[in-house]
């Protein structure tokens, strides 16, 4: 063999160079397509925030259902969807939010619409000058009932005016016709 015919690359010729590219690429390939590992993420009909009344220096945790308002102070929190991830999963919480503010004029603003993150409660939270607040958690239940029950099949209780004192019995026939 001459020195032209034969290419030396740290004790490598070009024969076996490519005959370890060759292997190197095939193992590399793997054999069927391998999707990536994506944990489900779970929605959540509530959303768990906390604030904080800088004037009192009270922190309140307060439950909010999906698309209902709550107000907090002078803020009005929305959540509009809550994602978690399965507890077996690393935690991965996240709520697309709606802040309003309701001004001294009694005029509402936007303070605020976006994404919090529990994980990451400084990246998001909602800083105002008295009330702050933040995502803590998204949940499946909660103490506090559904607006729909509110709304309907919830017992209302009649706040406008106390009762008065029953009066008594009369064995009088009732003449009220409208039975």
């Amino acid at each position: 063999m001459s020195i032209f015919s034969r290419i030396s690359m740290g004790g490598l010729t070009a024969a076996a160079l490519a005959a370890c590219t060759t292997t190197f690429a095939a193992a590399q390939t793997p054999a069927a397509p391998v999707a990536p590992a994506v944990a489900e993420r779970i929605t959540n009909p509530v959303a768990e925030f906390a604030g904080i009344d800088k004037i009192t220096g009270r922190i309140i945790t307060f439950d909010v259902y999906i698309d209902e308002t709550v107000q907090f102070g002078a803020l009005q929190v929305t959540p509009r969807i809550c994602y978690s991830r399965p507890e077996t999963e690393e935690p991965k919480t996240d709520s697309f939010v709606e802040v309003d503010e309701i001004t001294l004029d009694r005029k509402i603003r936007r303070i605020f619409t976006g994404w919090m993150f529990a994980e990451s409660p400084g990246l998001n939270a909602v800083e105002h000058a008295v009330y702050d607040v933040w995502l803590k958690a998204c949940k499946q239940k909660s103490d506090v009932p559904p607006p729909d029950a509110a709304k309907s099949g919830a017992p209302q209780v009649d706040t406008s005016k106390p009762k008065a004192a029953a009066a008594p019995a009369t064995t009088e026939p009732d003449t009220d016709s409208t039975n």
